[in-house]
């Protein structure tokens, strides 16, 4: 559907496609004037209502002096708003002038979404801010197409301000490191200016060094930082203070932020447009944090005053039951769309999107272990082949074992309608970094009993999709094998860690008994009290800025809290009794599948030196070996280009965090161990030595 290289004005496209583009552009230009108007009535709105609120807080004598102040005031509003307003503009011009060139764009996809979201985005009633914004109970983000480059800072320190009183945190990285990081923090600052994100365009691009960026440790699939601002910024009125005719009135910090950048090779794991749209919807029952802003290669979202759970915590019966009612009120609070249930289960959808390139890379991995000469013990970047063959057999070996036992799974449902049936929305990825406990304020109402659970509050919904009920179990389970902080194997799956029965019956007897309330209005979470200031009412129907309010499905009135189960008879006792052994032998008959899908996604995220892209637009050559199809004028450039990546990859190999090889491997052992127990395959079809490093589980 692209045109000719050589047309970049779509001027050879049918007579047909002229017309839908123009009727399209036609649609687009009266909605961007309604938007347009509609923000200019709220601009008014808003101006209206804080002159009401300054003329009521002050008496005569001050409103005499005022006016000045108001002057200065204005005119900066109206500075504000003139800029947004050519903003707006700009952007309805570039959309007709680059409307063809963005169709060869390697982000088409993204750059057209970024520019509806961002038309969207200028017409919403909250001016000047990405703080949520909702057209037609969908939420607005803001999204530019630029990428911003953190291959310089990924395995370093050096993210503290330049204004910290720590000096070991400031002079702890060389200074080549140090520059990396002032262009790092420059960039993100210009983002957050870009994207217009709430308060940081108070920060001055001249104080981007002042700024914190702090990395997380345990995100697997990309780079999570937090991002604060500078703890002081320039005062409201500069002049004020120059002149001495005011104290100037400080300026209230923007909120802190997590920026999120993703991962090398999550292109081929992750459908970003999809994930954006699955946010959307969770964002519609204020589930998970909110997005703030999107870019090329990642996104800036709400930060949330939590901690991430531990492998400990994780063990806690508390904290299972916990988790468990957290998981019910995600799977009854988001309904499937038609399309996610008609298409199975997003397990298999991952794999059959997958196993290509897994198959090119164990492929490709397999040959460079079977060419060692015997008798060698590599060391070093090479270490990795000591553990042998990736799956631990040949790869069409572990294939068709997945796809026989995929066969047999659907076979004990019946049919794959039945599957569907069955289907819920899951988060599918509920490792102990993906749960975070809130850390509430005094007098907050997550302090009470009933609501203990509702501190929790579930992250990265990356791979949410839809799955059953014992997938979601199985895999939630396994995570307790794994200990993504370990100073030593972080990669290990310790299946001596695994839940016991006792503890699975809890954790899914917790998960049966919940039973969520589904109400109208979220409260604010904030302590509330006659007497307070703050300005802010309980009419308001916008949502509360409070990160506390996040995900509060199931009690969207705190004080109801959740009762525990009552029976008024055995029959409701045996219902239960019934319903949790049939998750329970659900959760087992899909274990399989789990690993067999984090299997191929270590794989894909793999990182080993000289191993090819093997993607279809980029060369797939051994490291090394010059191509001479091209002539001799660009020869030293593609030189030195090569040099330079190659010294790239090969710097970040050594600062790779975590061994992605090492834990597909791990898994792949855990898949060998339940295939034996269900009795899909024997011990004899396995290679000698296997049996003896298979991870099993007994029940």
């Amino acid at each position: 559907q692209q045109p000719p290289s050589g047309s970049l004005d779509g001027a050879s496209q049918s007579d047909e496609r002229q017309t839908g583009e123009h009727s399209h552009r036609s649609r687009h230009v009266d909605y961007v004037l309604d938007e347009v108007s509609s923000w200019v009535a709220e601009e008014k709105a808003k101006r209206s209502r804080r002159k009401a609120r300054k003329q009521s807080k002050t008496d005569l004598k001050q409103a005499e002096s005022v006016p000045a102040t108001n002057a200065n005031d204005s005119g900066s509003d109206s500075d504000i708003d003139l800029s947004r307003l050519e903003e707006i503009m700009k952007r309805i011009a570039v959309s007709k002038a680059s409307r063809g060139h963005r169709k060869h764009s390697l982000r088409s996809k993204l750059s057209s979404i970024s520019l509806k979201h961002g038309h969207k985005r200028k017409g919403s009633t909250a001016g000047g801010s990405s703080d949520t914004e909702y057209f037609e109970g969908d939420v607005l983000v803001p999204s530019c197409d630029v990428n911003l480059d953190n291959s310089k800072t990924v395995a370093q320190t050096g993210g503290a301000s330049d204004a910290s009183d720590d000096e070991g945190l400031r002079q702890m990285a060389s200074y080549r490191d140090t520059d990396a990081w002032a262009s790092f923090k420059f960039e993100i600052v210009r983002l957050t200016h870009t994207l217009r994100l709430k308060g940081w365009r108070r920060v001055p691009m001249d104080m981007s060094g002042q700024i914190t960026v702090d990395r997380l440790s345990g995100a697997l699939t990309n780079a999570v930082y937090v991002v604060s601002p500078p703890s002081e910024l320039p005062s409201r009125n500069e002049k004020a203070r120059v002149e001495g005719s005011a104290q100037p009135a400080p300026k209230k910090p923007p909120p802190k932020l997590l920026l999120r950048i993703y991962g090398p090779q999550v292109e081929h794991l992750i459908d970003r447009d999809s994930e954006l749209q699955i946010l959307r919807r969770l964002a519609r029952k204020r589930i998970g944090p909110r997005m703030l802003g999107t870019f090329g290669n990642g996104r800036f979202e709400e930060y949330f005053h939590a901690l991430a759970l531990t492998p400990e915590e994780l063990r806690s019966p508390d904290v299972s039951r916990q988790i468990a009612k957290r998981m019910r009120e995600l799977h009854d609070g988001i309904e499937l769309l038609d399309r996610e249930r008609d298409d199975g289960p997003f397990e298999w959808l991952n794999w059959d999107k997958w196993v290509q390139r897994v198959e090119q890379v164990v492929l490709w991995l397999d040959n460079e272990v079977k060419s060692m000469p015997p008798g060698v013990k590599p060391t070093g970047p090479e270490t990795w082949k000591r553990r042998g063959l990736i799956c631990g057999v040949e790869w069409h070996v572990f294939r068709s074992a997945v796809e026989k036992y995929r066969e047999w799974l659907q076979n004990e449902y019946g049919s794959a309608k039945k599957v569907s049936e069955q289907l819920v929305f899951a988060h599918n990825d509920t490792q102990y970094g993906n749960i975070l406990r809130l850390v509430p304020t005094d007098q907050s109402p997550l302090l009470l009993p009933a609501n203990s659970h509702k501190q929790l509050i579930v992250i990265d919904f990356e791979y949410a999709n839809a799955n059953v009920q014992g997938l979601e179990f199985a895999n939630h389970f396994t995570e307790w094998c794994y200990n993504y902080h370990d100073e030593k194997k972080p990669y290990a799956c310790n299946t001596n860690r695994y839940p016991t029965p006792e503890e699975q019956d809890r954790f899914v007897r917790a998960y049966v008994r919940h039973r969520p309330q589904f109400n109208v209005t979220t409260p604010m979470m904030k302590a509330q009290s006659p007497g307070s200031s703050n300005g802010s009412t309980t009419s308001t129907p916008k949502r509360t800025t409070s990160s506390i309010s996040a995900f509060m499905l199931d009690a969207r009135n705190p004080s109801q809290g959740t009762q525990p189960a009552k029976y008024d008879d055995a029959a409701e006792k045996a219902a239960e009794d019934t319903e949790v052994k049939r998750l329970l032998h659900e959760t087992r008959l899909w274990r399989i599948a789990n690993t067999a899908q984090w299997v191929a996604w270590g794989i894909v995220q793999a990182k080993i030196a000289g191993m090819p892209d093997f993607s279809d637009k980029k060369d797939t050559s051994v490291p090394g070996i010059e191509d001479d199809d091209d002539g001799d004028s660009d020869s030293e450039y593609k030189t030195l280009a090569k040099l330079e990546t190659h010294e790239s990859e090969a710097k970040e190999e050594e600062d790779e965090e975590f061994d992605y090889l090492g834990y597909a491997q791990h898994r792949a052992m855990f898949f060998w161990g339940d295939m034996l127990q269900m009795g899909l395959v024997r011990g004899e079809e396995l290679p000698e030595g296997l049996v003896e490093k298979v991870k099993t589980v007994a029940y």
